[in-house]
């Protein structure tokens, strides 16, 4: 692809985490175990939501939607990690670059909608007992995940677009494990400074709009479990909630750590370890924070196993 009048760029180097052989092998091993763990959890996770009728709620579907969500986030980053770990193969080409942008873009902007619609169930289903089930109908809920998605498309056609207009001739190595905004931006010819102001207007707007929904539903949430008398129905309440305030802390501390400050203040190991952590580590311990908070997950989960198992046995 033809960039302006510089050197045409047909892909780019990850240098990935290290370049230290045997570090690489145990980031290979540790790297598989990860990923392997979040596909049998969110999948595990899909299968429990959809054999058991007793989960068959709005806060289900929308965490059969997050799990979904999460083993697309970490197979857009993971198995080319695994591969730069494994071989001498590093390249990307331009297309793919773009690609893998795009869809870690689409999956990060759906996912921080999506946890914002699990707030306002929350808020419904504690605020608003006696009309859960009519607000919160089956409808209402597909119309928020689709919307996450059209949203987190339309915003990731913007940041892709904005990123990949950049002219790159300076070098085609990026110093990091996947097409990401820092790395691209840092060897750039370019004058990155519109782009660096589109990006951040653009994660702006999506986390705070988002984290702006999560805090007025949790506000009227606390207000209403500290309304309740019984010591056992506060506990309750505030179960229903802790797991998804533990993965709201975990994600969005992270993307604004990332995202939202200066490109010059960016450090790359430092900036590697964050993204390790949200792209794969985070989608990982979702389905765990899920099912070792929830009881109704993990009665499900007993039960499944009893079923399986005791008819082996007789």
């Amino acid at each position: 692809m033809a960039l302006g009048n510089y050197t045409t760029v047909t892909g780019f180097i990850l240098q990935g985490i290290t370049e230290n052989p045997k570090l690489q092998i145990i980031l290979f091993m540790a790297f598989s175990f990860i990923y392997f763990c979040t596909l049998v959890g969110n999948l595990g996770m899909i299968v429990l939501i959809r054999v058991d009728p007793r989960l068959h709620t709005s806060m289900y579907f929308f965490l059969s939607s997050l799990s979904f969500l999460d083993i697309g986030y970490s197979s857009v980053i993971a198995p080319k990690t695994l591969v730069i770990f494994s071989t001498e193969t590093k390249d990307i080409s331009f297309a793919g670059c773009v690609v893998q942008f795009f869809f870690l873009s689409l999956c990060a902007n759906t996912e921080l909608c999506l946890l914002a619609a699990m707030a306002y169930d929350r808020f419904v289903a504690i605020c608003k007992p006696l009309l859960y089930h009519v607000v919160m109908s089956r409808r209402v809920c597909i119309q928020l995940v689709v919307g996450s998605y059209l949203y987190a498309f339309a915003n990731a056609i913007a940041h892709t677009s904005s990123l990949f207009c950049l002219s790159f001739c300076r070098s085609n190595v990026l110093d990091h494990f996947f097409c990401d905004i820092p790395p691209l931006q840092k060897i750039s010819c370019s004058n990155t400074r519109i782009d660096e102001l589109v990006h951040f207007a653009f994660a702006a707007i999506a986390t705070i709009v988002t984290i702006v929904i999560i805090l007025v539903s949790y506000t009227y949430i606390i207000f209403a479990i500290l309304r309740i008398r019984s010591a056992e129905g506060r506990h309750k309440a505030f179960n229903t909630c802790a797991s998804h305030l533990t993965i709201v802390a975990m994600l969005y501390g992270t993307l604004f750590f990332m995202y939202l400050r200066p490109i010059s203040s960016n450090s790359a190991d430092q900036d590697k370890v964050v993204a390790v952590f949200y792209t794969l580590v985070i989608p990982m311990l979702n389905p765990l924070i899920y099912s070792l908070r929830n009881k109704e997950v993990k009665d499900t989960l007993r039960r499944t196993i009893y079923q399986k198992t005791i008819p082996r046995c007789m």
